[in-house]
């Protein structure tokens, strides 16, 4: 009921405005401020106003909203965790098939698996260079002139 009275209420100061703009020779503003003045009217006449208020103070509303928030978590957690697992159900599916057909028929060992690699040898050991060798450097100046 509260609501209705402020919505006729801004409705009929709008009108005012916009007659006092019209006076002033500007029509255009003046048309402009009567339409936003006459949609809170028409939201109060069509019964907008009423339900609005009747959702906003509602318990069993706003039980609702938390309802469908809960929702939306819930639908984002699994959408993050299948995007993590890699793909749906039916995706791991035909993957783990195409890993089983990898498999050579009369292999003992898949193909693809990890096979057996000589054991890596150790890189021989530099020689260590005499730490005042400057014959690069001086090279290089030599070429600049220095």
């Amino acid at each position: 009921m509260i609501a209705e009275t402020v919505c006729s209420a801004v409705s009929a100061a709008g009108l005012g405005i916009a007659a006092v703009t019209a006076y002033r020779k500007r029509y255009l503003t003046a048309a402009r401020i009567a339409a936003y003045a006459l949609v809170a009217l028409g939201l109060v006449m069509t019964g907008v106003v009423e339900w609005a208020a009747d959702t906003a103070f509602s318990p069993v509303a706003w039980a609702g909203v938390a309802v469908l928030g809960a929702a939306w978590a819930l639908f984002a957690t699994t959408r993050a965790v299948e995007r993590r697992r890699g793909g749906t159900r039916a995706e791991r599916r035909e993957a783990r098939r195409a890993q089983r057909e990898a498999v050579a028929p009369a292999a003992s060992e898949p193909s693809l698996g990890p096979g057996t690699r000589p054991a890596a040898r150790p890189a021989p050991a530099r020689r260590a260079e005499p730490a005042e060798d400057f014959s690069d450097i001086e090279a290089i100046l030599k070429k600049h002139g220095i």
